[in-house]
């Protein structure tokens, strides 16, 4: 062929994605197509990693934010080596395949984020910098920079646009993160058409006042890229980004720089058409020059090499900061071990009354000076969340502390939570009321596909919270958040339950968790006379249960509520009425647990319940069943005290034990009539 090699290697990236979308009749060819040549130089110029360790700590980390583009990536995995066979590109958005539509986290094959939703992948790539900031600022000596990586990434207009990724630049340049290197490209075109219908403005320049390192060149210039990302590479103290004026569907005949390259395949006339353009082979399919593959494959001796010399900075300082690198090793262990619950508080009735908001806030600072992976903040909430770690310093421009100011940025804070967790030592929190837990749903539920371990702690649970009323009061954001897969909810009774929560939720590993706590003061369970809250472990245990005999009916609540079942449990059993009452912090932790212990919990036979949650009724029924009831909420919140407003509510005693005695009448009518 006439082309030199990089125009062979880009070619070849170009119509592997290309023909993986025909193959599959589905796809977005488009961008690949455009961006590939930019894509190249970052992946065999600039990129630090290693193929055949997709886990090496040391490596560059890259994001694909435009995760439409999938194919861009997946090629370039493929060709430089990792574990990605021809196959798997054959096998584009197939049941079973490491290659779906959108990348899916999967570190073995150096896939570092789940993209596609627009913003997220830029957003917690921030996330990523700042855990590479935070580990540097750790372990780094003088001569010995163990940790010192770039975060690369590829954006689209889409991402450019959302708000998620405007939050997160912001924040990114106040912090100054130098390790970001961001490639815009710009090609003008949205699924609808021109960027022009609905965006206009001069993003340059809005990136600049955001303090970023701007620079502008052509996508397709080699050189010009090149000089860009060294530019960019050197810049420290600013984030950057390199504006790539590109072509969406580069190369074909008609659909090029048009809506109809972005999201559907170009179509045999057009794929052949695009092909005889640049000089590619229209036969056969998935076509590799041995050249080519030749020039990528090069990234596995390279990165083998730079993977050693790495280990051998880590051997060196080990030597000479043994406590440092002994700390280091066990980062990602140690939230397991838990050494660092040994530190926890006990609570006791003689505490009086307490926030489980402020139980909460007592955890974090007795297990932070033993906990050096946890981290996390607020979106400028901590006062009233609780979160923030007394006398461990600030996360700022200039020092670098475990306390994370997010400012009024709840999308951009949900996202940088998945970045930070990435790095796969750090264990990250996040605080803000439960209501703005809506502006974070996207990157809850990226973290809950992700099974990433991330701690929310979402406080002014309910109505509860009181006067500053419905627009602040959630009401459907508990079945909200309960419905997202491998999502744990989280809502402690007390302070007590608190504190076995944090444990949980520490130790746990296995996902996202949400710890909910309330605003108001609820007295702590006297646990010598009820059972241990490190029930909370099981999702829903007996609290309470009749003196004598097998219980007739069950009260279940969650969070502040279950002080108001525990009153109607003593007003029942004054009434003759067998009652037990429930406390079930966590449905999902519960509906784990053998059939054998739920039914314990739950038994069968007993039919008569209620649940008693200040929040939307939805998914209470599978619990009380037919002849029971749930005292809920089905419309929005009211400003008052929230005293008066749970009284209005419904959520008292007196009206717990009334519903009770409701039910049991009505039983007892049924049970007459069929006599």
């Amino acid at each position: 062929m006439k082309n030199s090699i990089d125009e062979l290697s880009i070619n070849t990236i170009r119509f592997l994605a290309v023909d993986a979308v025909e193959k599959a009749k589905s796809g977005h060819p488009g961008t690949p197509m455009g961006d590939a040549a930019m894509a190249y130089v970052v992946w065999t110029r600039f990129l630090r990693h290693n193929p055949t360790n997709p886990h090496w700590h040391g490596r560059d980390r890259f994001v694909l934010s435009a995760g439409h583009a999938s194919m861009l990536l997946y090629s370039l995995l493929h060709l430089t080596g990792y574990d990605l066979p021809l196959d798997q590109i054959k096998n584009f958005r197939q049941w079973g395949s490491h290659t779906p539509g959108h990348p899916e986290y999967d570190p073995d094959r150096g896939v570092e984020t789940t993209t596609g939703p627009l913003g997220q992948g830029f957003a917690t790539g921030v996330g990523m910098a700042i855990a590479e900031r935070y580990l540097a600022d750790r372990y780094n000596r003088p001569g010995f920079p163990v940790f010192d990586y770039n975060i690369y990434s590829i954006t689209s207009d889409g991402d450019i646009m959302e708000g998620v990724s405007n939050e997160a630049a912001s924040l990114a340049g106040h912090l100054g993160l130098g390790k970001l290197v961001y490639l815009y490209s710009d090609n003008s075109i949205t699924i609808e058409g021109s960027t022009d219908l609905a965006f206009s403005e001069d993003v340059a320049k809005r990136f600049e006042a955001l303090k970023w390192h701007v620079q502008k060149v052509q996508g397709n210039d080699l050189e010009a890229m090149g000089k860009a990302l060294e530019a960019a590479r050197a810049e420290t103290e600013r984030p950057s980004l390199i504006i790539a004026r590109t072509f969406i569907g580069f190369g074909s005949p008609t659909k090029e720089s048009t809506a109809e390259a972005h999201g559907a395949p170009l179509g045999p006339e057009e794929v052949k058409g695009a092909k005889e353009k640049l000089g590619w082979p229209t036969t056969p399919e998935f076509y590799i020059p041995e050249e080519a593959l030749t020039n990528f494959r090069k990234a596995v001796k390279k990165g083998e090499g730079l993977e050693r010399q790495w280990n051998g900075v880590v051997e060196r300082w080990a030597k000479q900061h043994p406590e440092l690198a002994k700390e280091w090793k066990g980062l990602a262990e140690s939230a397991k071990s838990g050494e660092w619950a040994k530190e926890l508080p006990a609570f006791e009735p003689g505490d009086g009354p307490m926030a489980t908001r402020s139980a909460s806030g007592k955890c974090l600072n007795a297990m932070a000076p033993r906990a050096p992976f946890l981290i996390g903040g607020s979106a400028d909430l901590a006062p009233s969340n609780n979160t923030y770690l007394k006398g461990m310093g600030d996360f700022l421009p200039a020092s670098v502390g475990r306390n994370l100011h997010f400012g009024v940025r709840e999308h951009a804070m949900g996202a940088i939570l998945n970045g930070l967790a990435l790095s796969r030592v750090i264990v990250p929190y996040g605080g803000t009321f439960l209501i703005f837990s809506d502006y974070m749903r996207p990157a809850i539920r990226l973290a809950s596909l992700m099974k990433l371990h991330v701690i929310y702690v979402f406080t002014h649970d309910s109505i509860g919270l009181g006067e500053d009323g419905p627009t602040h009061q959630p009401i459907e954001q508990l079945a909200s958040l309960r419905a997202i897969p491998n999502l744990t909810v989280m809502r402690p009774s007390d302070a007590t339950e608190t504190v076995e929560a944090w444990k949980w939720a520490v130790t746990r590993g296995k996902g996202p968790v949400a710890i909910v706590l309330m605003r108001q003061k609820v007295p702590v369970i006297d646990r010598k006379k009820y059972p241990g809250a490190e029930n909370l472990s099981r999702g829903a245990y007996v609290l309470a249960d009749p003196p004598e005999g097998e219980p007739e009916f069950i009260l279940i609540a969650t969070g502040s509520e279950v002080e108001i079942a525990m009153g109607a449990y003593e007003e029942l059993q004054a009434r003759g009425v067998k009652a037990r009452v429930v406390s079930m912090p966590s449905r999902e932790i519960f509906e784990e647990q053998p059939e054998e212990y739920r039914t314990k919990v739950l038994p069968p036979q007993v039919k008569l319940r209620i649940a008693i949650e200040a929040a939307s009724t939805l998914g209470w029924h599978k619990y009380v069943g037919d002849e029971g009831t749930v005292i809920g909420i089905t419309g929005f919140g009211a400003s008052a005290p929230y005293k008066v407003i749970f009284e209005k509510y419904g959520f008292t005693v007196k009206n717990v034990v009334s519903r009770a005695m409701e039910l049991i009448n009505v039983k007892k009518g049924r049970f007459l009539d069929g006599i």
